[in-house]
């Protein structure tokens, strides 16, 4: 039976970027290493993911 899509549940709602025009030049720069960071962390996952996904394919892939 096909899921509904009223079943899934919501994407997650980001946060408001913050002002960047009252940030100091450190503050800034800390941010940026923030992003980088969480970037460097979804990126992970993306792979983790793939290789879940790669793995499933393998298992049912008809031949």
């Amino acid at each position: 039976m096909p899921n509904d899509t009223d079943d899934l549940a919501p994407r997650p709602v980001l946060a408001q970027p913050p002002n960047l025009e009252v940030m100091s030049v450190a503050d800034l720069r800390h941010y940026i290493t923030q992003l980088e960071a969480e970037i460097a962390r979804a990126r992970a996952m993306i792979e983790a993911k793939g290789g879940a996904r790669a793995a499933a394919e393998s298992v049912f892939k008809v031949r």
